[in-house]
C-alpha cells in the first residue's frame, strides 16, 4: 500500500504580490506627484457628479439606504445626495454603486479592465465616519488630501493589477480588484500594522470573484452597476475584520491546488508589472462626455460627427461599419434584444445609432423609453464591427494606452459618408486640457442638479483651488453635501 505524502503545516512567508501591495499601502508618499494629487481631485469631482446624478434613477435610488428599513446609525457615515447615516460598511455600499451606477466616472484599460474610483466607496464612508468620531472625541478629522492620497493608493494597486493579469478571459470580474485594493487602502486607513494589512489583502484574494455573467449577454443587467459597491465595502469589512486581529493566508496566490492561482486562474502566476508609484492615476480615462462603456466612447464621438452627414438620410443607410479594438469587439459587440439599460450601454451597436440618429448620447438614452425608438434597432441591425489590428495594438501600448474606433455609412444609392476615425477620447490623458474643463462642467451640472445652491457654491469655491481642497475636512465636504 502507497503512502499519501505528508503534507507541511509549516506556514510560509505572505506571497510577493501581497506583500507589495500592503508595503505600498503603508509606507510610500503619494503627494510627490502633484499631477497625481490634482488628477485625483478631478477624479473625485468627477465620481461624486457621476454619484449624484445616479439618484435620479429609481434603479439605482431603491437599493439605497439601510438594508432593513430605518436602522441608521446617527453620527454614521453619510451618503451623498441623501439624507442617510449608516454604518461604513453601508455607506460604502451606497456611495459605490452610485459612483458605477450610470457607467459614468472613470476607467482603467489594460490587460484587465475596471473603473478605479470604485473604491470609493469604501474610502470616503470610512473617511466619514472616522472623522466624525474624531470630532466627538476631541481630535483632528481627516482632510480631502487624506482622500486623495487613498484614491491615488487605490488607483494603483487597482490598475497595475491590471496591466498584465487578464481575469476576464477567465471568466471573472473586474470587481475582485476593487475588492483588493480597498481592503489594503481601508486597513492603512484604520491604522493597521503590517502583519493586519497583509492579513486583509490576503482575505481578499482569498473570496475569489464574482463571474462576469451579469455583464455580457444574454444575462446582462443592473447588477452590474452595484458590484462595485458590494465588492468596496466588502473590502472595508476585511480590513475591520484584520483589525480585530483574525489572522491571514500567507499563500493564498501560490499554495499548490487551493492558492487562487491553480483554482482560479488557469495555473498562471499573478504578475505586477512595475512597481506602485501614481503611474494610474496620472493617467486614468476620464468618461467625461457620454455615460458608456470606454470602450466605445471613440465610437460614440465618431457618431456624433457623422450625426450632420446623416440625419436626413437614416431611411437610405445601408450599412454601418465600425472599426474597434480587440477588446470592443469582444465584449460590447452585441447583436439581439436588449432587455435593459445595462443592456444597451454596453452594446456598440446601440451607443453608435443613438448618436448617428439624435446627435447625442446620455443616461436617459438607455431607458426603456428611449430604446422604444424603432429607428434604433433598424440600424443596429445594419451595422458590421470588425477589429482594427492597430486600433488594438496600440491599445496595449504602454506609452498610447489609446482607445480607437472608426465609423462609416454606406447609403443605398452608393454614396458614403466619410470615415471618422478617433483614437483618443476626450478623457484621455493626451486631451487632459479639452477634457478638465468639460469635467468641471460635467460636476457643477449634476451637483446643482441635486445640492442646493448654497452649498453648491462653497463645495465648487473649495474645488476650484487645490490647496483649500486638500485643507478641506471630510466633516465639512460632506456636511455640505448632505440633504
Amino acid at each position: 500500500m502507497s503512502k499519501a505524502a505528508t503534507l507541511d503545516a509549516s506556514r510560509p512567508d505572505y506571497d510577493e504580490v501581497i506583500q507589495r501591495i500592503a508595503d505600498y499601502a503603508l509606507d510610500v508618499d503619494v503627494r510627490q506627484s502633484r499631477e497625481a494629487m490634482e488628477t485625483a481631485r478631478y477624479d473625485w469631482m468627477d465620481s461624486i457628479g457621476c454619484a449624484l446624478l445616479a439618484l435620479n434613477y429609481p434603479a439605482c435610488s431603491k437599493l439605497l439606504g439601510p438594508v432593513v428599513s430605518g436602522v441608521e446609525l446617527p453620527g454614521g457615515a453619510r451618503v451623498p445626495g441623501t439624507s442617510y447615516q449608516l454604518d461604513p460598511l453601508r455607506a460604502a455600499w451606497n456611495i459605490g454603486a452610485m459612483v458605477r451606477w450610470l457607467d459614468y466616472n472613470d476607467t482603467w484599460l489594460a490587460a484587465e479592465w475596471g473603473h478605479p474610483s470604485d473604491n470609493l466607496g469604501a474610502i470616503l464612508a470610512l473617511a466619514d465616519f472616522q472623522s466624525r468620531q474624531a470630532l466627538a472625541h476631541g481630535s483632528a478629522p481627516l482632510t480631502l488630501g487624506d482622500v486623495l492620497q487613498a484614491m491615488i493608493k487605490a488607483h494603483e494597486i487597482q490598475g497595475v493589477l491590471a496591466l498584465e493579469n487578464s481575469f476576464n478571459r477567465v471568466g471573472l470580474d473586474h470587481v475582485l480588484l476593487v475588492r483588493i485594493a480597498s481592503s489594503a487602502v481601508a486597513a492603512a486607513m484604520l491604522g493597521c500594522n503590517r502583519d493586519e494589512v497583509l492579513s486583509a489583502v490576503s482575505h481578499a484574494w482569498l473570496d475569489g470573484s464574482a463571474l462576469r455573467t451579469y455583464r455580457h449577454a444574454p444575462n446582462t443587467g443592473p447588477r452590474k452597476s452595484w458590484a462595485a459597491g458590494d465588492a468596496s465595502a466588502r473590502g472595508l469589512f476585511l480590513a475591520y475584520t484584520a483589525l480585530k486581529g483574525e489572522i491571514g493566508y500567507p499563500s493564498v496566490l501560490t499554495a499548490k491546488g487551493w492558492g487562487f492561482q491553480d483554482v482560479s486562474f488557469g495555473g498562471k502566476p499573478i504578475q505586477l508589472a512595475q512597481p506602485f508609484g501614481t503611474y494610474v492615476m496620472e493617467n486614468v480615462l476620464f468618461k467625461i462626455s457620454y455615460p458608456a462603456e470606454f470602450h466605445a466612447q471613440t465610437a460614440v464621438e465618431a457618431a456624433i460627427t457623422l450625426h450632420p452627414q446623416v440625419k436626413d438620410r437614416l431611411g437610405e443607410i445601408e450599412r454601418i461599419l465600425i472599426e474597434t479594438t480587440e477588446s470592443g469587439d469582444r465584449i460590447i459587440n452585441k447583436t439581439g434584444p436588449l432587455n435593459n439599460p445595462a443592456d444597451r450601454d454596453h452594446c456598440l451597436q446601440y451607443m453608435v445609432a443613438v448618436p448617428l440618429i439624435q446627435g447625442s448620447l446620455g443616461a436617459d438614452d438607455y431607458e426603456d423609453a428611449a430604446a422604444a425608438n424603432p429607428l434604433i434597432d433598424q440600424l443596429r441591425a445594419r451595422m458590421e464591427v470588425v477589429e482594427n489590428e492597430r486600433f488594438t495594438r496600440e491599445y496595449l501600448e504602454a506609452d498610447k494606452r489609446a482607445i480607437g474606433n472608426a465609423v462609416q455609412v454606406f447609403f443605398a444609392d452608393g454614396s458614403r459618408t466619410d470615415k471618422v476615425s478617433v483614437d483618443y477620447p476626450v478623457g484621455h490623458r493626451r486631451r487632459r486640457d479639452e477634457g478638465i474643463p468639460l469635467l468641471e462642467a460635467k460636476f457643477e451640472r449634476y451637483l446643482r442638479g441635486r445640492i442646493s445652491q448654497k452649498n453648491s457654491d462653497a463645495i465648487l469655491a473649495l474645488c476650484a483651488d487645490q490647496a483649500a481642497f486638500e485643507a478641506c475636512s471630510v466633516e465639512r465636504m460632506m456636511t455640505l453635501l448632505s440633504l
